[in-house]
């Protein structure tokens, strides 16, 4: 149930308004601005519940104003608590991220407050000798960038997400800088990437650490990169998001901007270059907003919600497809793995597999829908691998069909753009050490 038609039908007979207020640490707040039923009832609570899931895993945000209803206020209180269904989320965009507890308030709708949107200019720096790299759940990438130019690029495989031990992930990053600082005569900034939420250069949450004890964690993982810019003389170091990265790639390669990227992989990533050209203080973590609003859709194993991003863009989605499309492979064989096998069938004309991209396709197109509701984008920029060889084709074949029946303005408005293989390896490592 693509939630971009569910919202559509909801919204041609909501009347009454309604904004939901999401303010973060650094004082910023994003306001959406919408109308819900006049009379209480379950599709106005589903309505606003998965809405906001949406608008904090896209924004951010601890203190949430509620202007409007005072009923789906209350609601919403009940629903993100720490004993509600969204436990996870309040404990995520409380202390771990924002280091203040989650606040949810009613108040009237012309007391919603004033939008105050923070966005940084970041990236686009191509001088001197830089190193460029961006950590994975399954390897690690780094490159030494001479005034812009690739000179040299490498990637190790390495574990992360098993790894206890804080000192692992610093001795692999390290190696990977050492790699490539070999390959010039000296370095002055370094740049990088990774999955996770990052805050001023912090580690606030990243599924690469989710084996290191709590403790270990605000010891030694929190401030991991400013311990190796000690390392590296203080020079300028500056880490972000790896979706934010991919995006600000796609506006440097394309020369233009409005560019939501996201990338299929291990999970989904995401991120948005504004129509100006920035990037903002917003959490773009994509792989956790409802894009399914059935009921038994499936469920996220690290937030315990149904029908998000991850489920429907990723390795995984390749992996929970296969008993649907009558291919059966050992329920211990990693995700990877499987994506391989099946990337091999499509490959030989096997039509089970294709069925598999035919259905990702179809969830893309109304899902970019869906997005275009939250973002103002021209740029759809999708990379990752599950987008590999000829699935990756017919995926972007599928969702044209679906814009081109359900959505044609938007088939209009939004260019798909594809980057190739060296393309996307270097320009992933220059936007990377284009950061500082």
């Amino acid at each position: 149930m693509p939630a971009v038609l569910w919202n559509r039908s909801f919204r041609a007979t909501a009347k009454d308004p309604l904004a939901i207020a999401l303010q973060r640490a650094d004082g910023s707040v994003s306001v959406f601005r919408t109308a819900v039923l006049p009379y209480a009832g379950a599709d106005n609570e589903r309505y606003i519940e998965r809405l906001l899931k949406f608008l904090l895993w896209q924004k951010g945000g601890y203190k949430i104003s509620i202007a409007g209803d005072p009923q789906l206020g209350a609601f919403l209180q009940k629903v993100y608590s720490p004993a509600g269904e969204r436990a996870f989320d309040f404990d995520f965009m409380g202390d771990r991220v924002y280091g203040h507890p989650m606040v949810i308030e009613s108040i009237e709708y012309d007391r919603a407050p004033e939008e105050r949107e923070a966005v940084a200019p970041l990236g686009r720096h191509l001088e001197g000798c830089r190193i460029g790299f961006d950590l994975g759940a399954s390897d690690r990438k780094c490159a030494a960038v001479l005034n812009g130019e690739v000179v040299f690029s490498d990637e190790v495989p390495w574990d992360p997400s098993r790894q206890a031990d804080p000192q692992y992930h610093f001795d692999g990053i390290n190696d990977s800088l050492k790699r490539a600082a070999a390959k010039l005569p000296r370095v002055d900034a370094i740049g990088g990437s990774a999955a996770g939420v990052y805050v001023n250069n912090e580690v606030r949450v990243g599924s690469l650490y989710r084996a290191v004890p709590p403790d270990q964690f605000d010891k030694r993982i929190r401030r991991i990169f400013f311990d190796l810019q000690d390392a590296w003389g203080g020079i300028p170091f500056e880490v972000v998001n790896d979706g934010e990265v991919t995006a600000l790639a796609g506006s440097m390669a394309l020369n233009d901007n409005a560019v939501l990227g996201v990338a299929f992989g291990s999970s989904l990533a995401a991120g948005y270059v504004t129509p100006q050209g920035n990037i903002t203080g917003w959490l773009n973590e994509l792989a956790f907003v409802p894009v399914d609003y059935r009921e038994n859709a499936p469920v996220d194993e690290w937030s315990g919600d149904a029908g998000v991003g991850a489920q429907y863009f990723s390795q995984q989605a390749v992996a929970r497809l296969l008993p649907a499309a009558g291919i059966d492979l050992p329920g211990d064989m990693p995700a990877p793995v499987k994506l391989a096998e099946v990337q091999k069938l499509m490959a030989s004309g096997d039509g089970r597999a294709r069925k598999i991209y035919e259905t990702i396709g179809t969830y893309l197109g109304y899902t970019m829908a869906h997005f275009a509701d939250f973002y103002e984008i021209r740029n759809l920029l999708v990379l990752g691998r599950v987008m590999t060889g000829e699935g990756g084709d017919l995926i972007l074949a599928v969702a044209d069909e679906v814009l081109k029946a359900e959505f044609p303005d938007l088939r209009e408005s939004i260019r798909v753009h594809v980057p190739g293989e060296t393309e996307k390896r270097h320009g992933q490592a220059v936007a990377a050490a284009s950061l500082p």
